[in-house]
Protein backbone atom coordinates (compact mmCIF):
# COMPACT_ATOMS: atom_id res chain seq x y z
CA UNK A 1 0.00 0.00 0.00
CA UNK A 2 1.42 3.37 -0.92
CA UNK A 3 2.10 5.98 1.75
CA UNK A 4 -0.48 8.76 2.21
CA UNK A 5 0.24 11.99 0.35
CA UNK A 6 -0.20 13.93 3.59
CA UNK A 7 0.42 12.75 7.17
CA UNK A 8 -2.77 11.99 9.12
CA UNK A 9 -4.03 14.79 11.35
CA UNK A 10 -3.74 12.43 14.33
CA UNK A 11 0.05 12.39 13.88
CA UNK A 12 0.18 16.18 13.83
CA UNK A 13 -2.06 16.59 16.85
CA UNK A 14 -0.19 13.97 18.89
CA UNK A 15 3.18 15.44 17.93
CA UNK A 16 2.01 18.90 18.92
CA UNK A 17 0.87 17.59 22.29
CA UNK A 18 4.32 16.08 22.91
CA UNK A 19 5.90 19.44 22.14
CA UNK A 20 3.47 21.33 24.40
CA UNK A 21 3.89 18.93 27.32
CA UNK A 22 7.66 19.01 26.88
CA UNK A 23 7.74 22.83 26.89
CA UNK A 24 5.49 23.00 29.96
CA UNK A 25 7.69 20.53 31.85
CA UNK A 26 10.91 22.25 30.77
CA UNK A 27 12.18 19.16 28.95
CA UNK A 28 14.40 19.96 25.98
CA UNK A 29 14.15 18.12 22.69
CA UNK A 30 17.74 16.99 23.19
CA UNK A 31 16.92 15.44 26.56
CA UNK A 32 13.87 13.68 25.13
CA UNK A 33 15.79 12.34 22.14
CA UNK A 34 18.56 11.01 24.37
CA UNK A 35 16.15 9.35 26.79
CA UNK A 36 14.19 7.76 23.95
CA UNK A 37 17.33 6.79 21.98
CA UNK A 38 16.29 8.82 18.92
CA UNK A 39 18.28 11.40 17.02
CA UNK A 40 17.13 15.02 17.20
CA UNK A 41 15.71 15.06 13.67
CA UNK A 42 13.56 11.98 14.29
CA UNK A 43 12.02 13.60 17.36
CA UNK A 44 11.54 16.86 15.46
CA UNK A 45 9.74 14.98 12.65
CA UNK A 46 7.46 13.21 15.11
CA UNK A 47 6.63 16.43 16.94
CA UNK A 48 5.85 18.09 13.60
CA UNK A 49 3.59 15.20 12.58
CA UNK A 50 5.63 14.33 9.52
CA UNK A 51 6.32 10.95 11.08
CA UNK A 52 4.04 8.90 13.29
CA UNK A 53 5.00 9.34 16.97
CA UNK A 54 6.25 6.00 18.20
CA UNK A 55 5.09 4.16 21.31
CA UNK A 56 8.61 4.46 22.71
CA UNK A 57 8.72 8.24 22.26
CA UNK A 58 5.26 8.68 23.79
CA UNK A 59 6.16 6.49 26.78
CA UNK A 60 9.42 8.38 27.33
CA UNK A 61 7.78 11.80 26.96
CA UNK A 62 4.95 10.76 29.27
CA UNK A 63 7.43 9.81 31.99
CA UNK A 64 9.74 12.84 31.57
CA UNK A 65 6.82 15.30 31.46
CA UNK A 66 4.87 13.60 34.27
CA UNK A 67 1.85 13.39 31.95
CA UNK A 68 0.40 10.50 33.99
CA UNK A 69 -0.60 8.41 30.99
CA UNK A 70 -2.18 11.19 28.96
CA UNK A 71 0.49 11.18 26.26
CA UNK A 72 0.85 7.41 26.26
CA UNK A 73 -2.92 7.02 25.93
CA UNK A 74 -2.79 8.80 22.59
CA UNK A 75 -1.03 5.86 20.94
CA UNK A 76 -4.20 3.85 20.31
CA UNK A 77 -5.56 6.73 18.22
CA UNK A 78 -2.51 6.53 15.96
CA UNK A 79 -3.22 2.92 14.98
CA UNK A 80 -4.89 3.04 11.56
CA UNK A 81 -8.39 1.66 11.32
CA UNK A 82 -8.87 -1.51 9.35
CA UNK A 83 -9.73 -0.51 5.80
CA UNK A 84 -13.16 -1.72 4.69
CA UNK A 85 -13.26 -4.94 2.69
CA UNK A 86 -14.45 -4.77 -0.88
CA UNK A 87 -17.74 -6.34 0.17
CA UNK A 88 -18.19 -3.71 2.90
CA UNK A 89 -17.34 -0.98 0.40
CA UNK A 90 -19.97 -2.44 -1.93
CA UNK A 91 -22.60 -2.42 0.84
CA UNK A 92 -21.88 1.27 1.44
CA UNK A 93 -22.42 2.13 -2.21
CA UNK A 94 -25.50 -0.12 -2.37
CA UNK A 95 -27.05 1.81 0.52
CA UNK A 96 -26.51 5.09 -1.36
CA UNK A 97 -27.68 3.83 -4.74
CA UNK A 98 -30.64 5.35 -6.54
CA UNK A 99 -30.44 2.65 -9.22
CA UNK A 100 -29.07 -0.89 -9.12
CA UNK A 101 -28.72 -3.16 -12.16
CA UNK A 102 -27.83 -6.76 -11.38
CA UNK A 103 -26.90 -9.69 -13.61
CA UNK A 104 -26.53 -13.13 -12.07
CA UNK A 105 -25.78 -16.26 -14.13
CA UNK A 106 -25.82 -19.03 -11.50
CA UNK A 107 -27.78 -18.04 -8.40
CA UNK A 108 -30.91 -16.13 -7.55
CA UNK A 109 -29.59 -12.66 -6.55
CA UNK A 110 -29.21 -12.19 -2.79
CA UNK A 111 -31.76 -9.38 -2.67
CA UNK A 112 -34.37 -11.76 -4.11
CA UNK A 113 -33.66 -14.92 -2.11
CA UNK A 114 -36.07 -16.58 0.28
CA UNK A 115 -34.76 -17.46 3.72
CA UNK A 116 -34.56 -21.17 2.97
CA UNK A 117 -32.82 -20.59 -0.38
CA UNK A 118 -30.33 -18.25 1.31
CA UNK A 119 -29.66 -20.81 4.03
CA UNK A 120 -29.11 -23.52 1.42
CA UNK A 121 -26.55 -21.42 -0.45
CA UNK A 122 -24.75 -20.35 2.73
CA UNK A 123 -24.74 -23.70 4.55
CA UNK A 124 -22.38 -25.61 2.28
CA UNK A 125 -19.48 -23.24 1.82
CA UNK A 126 -15.96 -24.59 1.46
CA UNK A 127 -14.26 -24.48 3.88
CA UNK A 128 -17.23 -25.13 6.20
CA UNK A 129 -18.34 -22.59 8.80
CA UNK A 130 -20.13 -23.02 12.13
CA UNK A 131 -23.90 -22.77 12.57
CA UNK A 132 -23.81 -19.33 14.18
CA UNK A 133 -21.87 -17.89 11.25
CA UNK A 134 -24.44 -19.32 8.86
CA UNK A 135 -27.30 -17.80 10.85
CA UNK A 136 -25.56 -14.43 11.02
CA UNK A 137 -25.03 -14.41 7.26
CA UNK A 138 -28.61 -15.43 6.55
CA UNK A 139 -29.91 -12.68 8.86
CA UNK A 140 -27.67 -10.09 7.19
CA UNK A 141 -28.88 -11.12 3.74
CA UNK A 142 -32.53 -10.93 4.74
CA UNK A 143 -32.00 -7.55 6.38
CA UNK A 144 -30.59 -6.17 3.11
CA UNK A 145 -33.75 -7.19 1.29
CA UNK A 146 -35.77 -4.65 3.25
CA UNK A 147 -34.53 -1.89 0.97
CA UNK A 148 -36.61 -3.25 -1.92
CA UNK A 149 -39.84 -2.20 -0.23
CA UNK A 150 -38.49 0.53 2.05
CA UNK A 151 -36.86 2.48 -0.78
CA UNK A 152 -39.62 2.67 -3.42
CA UNK A 153 -37.86 5.46 -5.34
CA UNK A 154 -34.80 3.28 -5.98
CA UNK A 155 -34.82 1.26 -9.20
CA UNK A 156 -33.82 -2.39 -8.83
CA UNK A 157 -33.31 -4.21 -12.12
CA UNK A 158 -32.37 -7.90 -12.17
CA UNK A 159 -31.42 -10.11 -15.10
CA UNK A 160 -31.14 -13.79 -14.16
CA UNK A 161 -29.69 -16.45 -16.44
CA UNK A 162 -31.91 -19.48 -16.98
CA UNK A 163 -29.31 -21.74 -15.34
CA UNK A 164 -30.10 -20.17 -11.95
CA UNK A 165 -33.72 -21.27 -12.27
CA UNK A 166 -32.77 -24.85 -13.11
CA UNK A 167 -30.38 -25.39 -10.21
CA UNK A 168 -32.38 -27.07 -7.44
CA UNK A 169 -30.73 -25.28 -4.58
CA UNK A 170 -32.09 -26.82 -1.39
CA UNK A 171 -34.32 -29.24 -3.30
CA UNK A 172 -37.33 -28.92 -5.58
CA UNK A 173 -39.63 -27.63 -2.80
CA UNK A 174 -37.24 -24.85 -1.82
CA UNK A 175 -36.72 -23.94 -5.44
CA UNK A 176 -40.43 -23.85 -6.21
CA UNK A 177 -41.09 -21.50 -3.31
CA UNK A 178 -38.16 -19.38 -4.45
CA UNK A 179 -39.62 -19.01 -7.94
CA UNK A 180 -42.99 -18.00 -6.52
CA UNK A 181 -41.16 -15.44 -4.38
CA UNK A 182 -39.63 -13.97 -7.54
CA UNK A 183 -43.12 -13.51 -8.94
CA UNK A 184 -44.25 -11.78 -5.75
CA UNK A 185 -41.27 -9.43 -5.52
CA UNK A 186 -41.60 -8.68 -9.22
CA UNK A 187 -44.93 -7.00 -8.45
CA UNK A 188 -43.16 -4.13 -6.69
CA UNK A 189 -43.24 -1.09 -8.97
CA UNK A 190 -39.54 -0.35 -8.46
CA UNK A 191 -38.37 -3.91 -9.21
CA UNK A 192 -37.80 -5.36 -12.68
CA UNK A 193 -36.95 -9.04 -13.10
CA UNK A 194 -35.94 -10.43 -16.49
CA UNK A 195 -34.82 -13.91 -17.51
CA UNK A 196 -32.02 -14.52 -20.00
CA UNK A 197 -32.73 -17.86 -21.65
CA UNK A 198 -30.18 -20.41 -22.86
CA UNK A 199 -31.30 -19.73 -26.39
CA UNK A 200 -30.50 -16.02 -26.38
CA UNK A 201 -27.57 -15.79 -23.98
CA UNK A 202 -24.54 -14.04 -25.57
CA UNK A 203 -21.05 -15.40 -24.75
CA UNK A 204 -20.46 -12.58 -22.29
CA UNK A 205 -23.26 -13.92 -20.09
CA UNK A 206 -20.91 -16.69 -18.96
CA UNK A 207 -18.24 -14.29 -17.64
CA UNK A 208 -19.78 -13.98 -14.17
CA UNK A 209 -22.09 -11.80 -12.13
CA UNK A 210 -22.00 -8.02 -12.09
CA UNK A 211 -23.86 -5.22 -10.38
CA UNK A 212 -23.95 -1.66 -11.69
CA UNK A 213 -24.94 1.16 -9.36
CA UNK A 214 -25.61 4.89 -9.57
CA UNK A 215 -25.51 6.92 -6.36
CA UNK A 216 -27.50 9.98 -5.35
CA UNK A 217 -24.51 12.07 -6.47
CA UNK A 218 -24.67 10.37 -9.87
CA UNK A 219 -21.44 8.48 -9.34
CA UNK A 220 -21.26 5.15 -11.15
CA UNK A 221 -19.81 1.93 -9.74
CA UNK A 222 -19.53 -1.68 -10.88
CA UNK A 223 -19.16 -4.69 -8.60
CA UNK A 224 -18.00 -8.06 -9.92
CA UNK A 225 -17.55 -11.31 -8.06
CA UNK A 226 -16.03 -14.73 -8.76
CA UNK A 227 -14.50 -17.51 -6.62
CA UNK A 228 -13.26 -15.76 -3.46
CA UNK A 229 -12.48 -12.68 -5.54
CA UNK A 230 -14.50 -9.50 -5.78
CA UNK A 231 -13.88 -5.95 -6.85
CA UNK A 232 -15.71 -2.64 -6.66
CA UNK A 233 -14.79 -0.49 -9.67
CA UNK A 234 -15.16 3.26 -10.01
CA UNK A 235 -12.78 3.69 -12.95
CA UNK A 236 -14.98 5.16 -15.73
CA UNK A 237 -13.37 2.95 -18.38
CA UNK A 238 -14.08 -0.27 -16.48
CA UNK A 239 -17.58 0.82 -15.47
CA UNK A 240 -18.33 1.79 -19.08
CA UNK A 241 -17.13 -1.58 -20.39
CA UNK A 242 -19.24 -3.51 -17.89
CA UNK A 243 -22.23 -1.24 -18.55
CA UNK A 244 -22.05 -2.00 -22.27
CA UNK A 245 -21.72 -5.71 -21.56
CA UNK A 246 -24.74 -5.74 -19.25
CA UNK A 247 -26.76 -3.64 -21.70
CA UNK A 248 -26.21 -6.33 -24.34
CA UNK A 249 -27.27 -9.02 -21.87
CA UNK A 250 -30.38 -7.09 -20.87
CA UNK A 251 -31.30 -6.52 -24.52
CA UNK A 252 -31.24 -10.29 -25.12
CA UNK A 253 -33.34 -11.09 -22.04
CA UNK A 254 -37.07 -11.67 -22.08
CA UNK A 255 -39.38 -8.77 -21.27
CA UNK A 256 -40.62 -8.39 -17.71
CA UNK A 257 -44.00 -9.86 -18.64
CA UNK A 258 -42.53 -12.78 -20.60
CA UNK A 259 -40.03 -13.39 -17.82
CA UNK A 260 -42.82 -13.71 -15.26
CA UNK A 261 -44.53 -16.28 -17.46
CA UNK A 262 -41.24 -18.13 -17.90
CA UNK A 263 -40.73 -18.23 -14.11
CA UNK A 264 -44.32 -19.39 -13.59
CA UNK A 265 -43.88 -22.29 -16.03
CA UNK A 266 -40.56 -23.26 -14.43
CA UNK A 267 -42.27 -23.42 -11.03
CA UNK A 268 -45.07 -25.59 -12.40
CA UNK A 269 -42.53 -28.13 -13.62
CA UNK A 270 -41.08 -28.65 -10.13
Amino acid sequence: MSAPTQPPMAWKYCGDQIKRWRAQAGVTRERLSTAASYDIESVRSMEAGRRKPSFKLLATADELCNARGILLGAYEFLIPERPPTRTEAYRTVENEAIALYSYEPLYIPGLLQTEEYARATLSYTIPPVDDQTIEDRVAARLERQGKLALRPTVLFSFVIYEAALNTLMGGSGTMKRQLHHLLDVGQLRNVRIQILTFEHGPPSCLSGSMILMETVNHEHFAYVETHETNALHSDPKIVSMLTQRQAMIRAQALSVEDSAEFIRKAAEQL
